[in-house]
């Protein structure tokens, strides 16, 4: 399963992290094009003077890590689509471009699931997405989140656990799905 990613998921930290980990177990191919990436790197202009600076390079590992998921098109693609949110049309356009099934987006009235339809596309939004997936591999979700946990912890010099963390980064169902999951291990 290809999935288009937004940029509204790929520019928090936490919840860029778990959604490439859990695209790091083979669950799904993720794919994005460079006006995306630029957003990212806009909007986190937001957190001052170094952020934007930051975004850049952490879209360049992006890059280097999968360097098959920047996807292009012709702009003539772009000029037969419409969505309520002209803005939004360039993603339609890379999903499109790159066979995706799915864009992953928390931005649901900006992408109406007709004319997603009409060019064979769904969306998800990356909470129901991501439960869905560990619904069918929970070890290999529960490995991603752990990985981002630990990474969290790491560099917050805090005490962080799942489902706060995940909370925070708009994953609240699988946080308490991976919550329980610990504590039925630990039980």
């Amino acid at each position: 399963m290809k999935v288009l990613i937004d940029t509204c998921v790929l520019y928090p930290t936490v919840l860029r992290a778990v959604t490439l980990g859990v695209a790091r177990t083979g669950a799904f191919t993720p794919l994005w094009s460079a006006r995306i990436l630029e957003e990212w790197a806009r909007a986190a202009r937001k957190l001052g003077p170094g952020g934007e600076a930051q975004a850049r390079a952490e879209i360049a590992e992006l890059r280097q890590d999968w360097p098959c998921a920047e996807v292009a098109w012709p702009s003539s693609l772009e000029a037969r689509l419409w969505l309520p949110d002209s803005n939004d049309v360039h993603v339609l356009a890379a999903a499109i471009a790159g066979s995706a099934d799915v864009i992953l987006t928390h931005n649901a009235q900006d992408f109406p699931r007709g004319p997603l339809a009409d060019e064979g596309l769904s969306r998800a939004d990356p909470d129901g997405f991501l439960l869905g997936i560990f619904k069918a591999d929970p070890e290999g979700v529960a490995a991603a989140a752990d990985a981002v946990l630990a990474e969290a912890r790491r560099l917050s010099d805090a005490d962080w656990q799942i489902r706060p963390l995940l909370k925070k980064a708009g994953l609240p169902r699988l946080g308490k799905a991976l919550a329980s999951q610990g504590d039925d291990a630990a039980s």
